[in-house]
């Protein structure tokens, strides 16, 4: 299933891999781009491109997991004639792939900033594990969520689009949350998106004190966004595989 998820995400060619490179390499440079000629220096630290690269790829480690995961079910139903193929294999496949990914992209793309950097922070390994965990879960959880209602209701489909389009903007990518003034920072920290981000970015800023991160908060709502997702999947299951 992996294999044949590379196949037909990538293509077959070399090539395809590249716009999995490309893609954060081009956001982050328009907006350190955009935003350096806006202000003399970043929100934390020196570098637009460092702050910048923690904010995209930290909000990357949910948002590119659930868009992939979402549509899992139904891109491979076709499969589920197989009898030993099940509906919660493409979705193990896809988060695999795209964990991989995800980690292979970032690991190349702050590797090319640090060698640019005279001074390279220390990194917070733990910090940024749990981040990636975090997002793991909320991500299954969201993405078997809406395997099910996406392959149920047509309307959920779209309506899930126009509502979570605002989320790349209201995740802490372009700022710090911490600098926003209530009640707008209280609203901001309600998205558990918004402390993915912020723990992420901690784990590359040792003088991040990150105040609005609560990871109880995190961890809570990753863990039972997971568990009700693995219900609605686990009740569907007969129904994705015979619709």
């Amino acid at each position: 299933m992996i294999v044949r998820e590379m196949s037909t995400r990538f293509g077959r060619k070399p090539g395809g891999y590249v716009w999995a490179l490309l893609e954060p390499i081009g956001y982050i440079s328009m907006m350190t781009t955009i935003f350096g000629a806006m202000a003399r220096v970043p929100a934390l630290g020196t570098s637009f491109v460092l702050f910048f690269a923690t904010g995209y790829l930290g909000y990357q480690l949910y948002q590119a997991k659930v868009s992939y995961l979402s549509s899992a079910v139904k891109a491979n139903k076709s499969l589920f004639s197989y009898p030993n193929v099940a509906p919660i294999d493409p979705i193990t496949a896809r988060f695999i792939l795209q964990t991989a990914t995800t980690a292979i992209v970032a690991g190349i793309v702050f590797a090319s900033i640090f060698l640019a950097l005279k001074n390279v922070p220390q990194l917070n390994w733990e910090r940024i594990l749990e981040a990636e965990i975090s997002a793991g879960m909320l991500a299954i959880g969201i993405g078997m969520l809406n395997s099910v209602m996406f392959v149920k209701y047509a309307l959920y489909e779209q309506l899930y689009g126009i509502i979570t389009r605002p989320l790349f903007l209201l995740s802490g990518v372009f700022f710090l949350p911490d600098n926003m003034p209530p009640p707008y920072q209280d609203a901001l920290l309600y998205n558990p998106i918004c402390h993915i981000v912020m723990l992420f970015r901690s784990g590359f800023y040792p003088e991040y004190r990150a105040i609005g991160l609560d990871l109880n908060y995190l961890c809570t709502t990753s863990a039972l966004t997971l568990v009700c997702g693995m219900a609605v999947f686990t009740m569907s299951r007969k129904t994705l595989r015979s619709e």
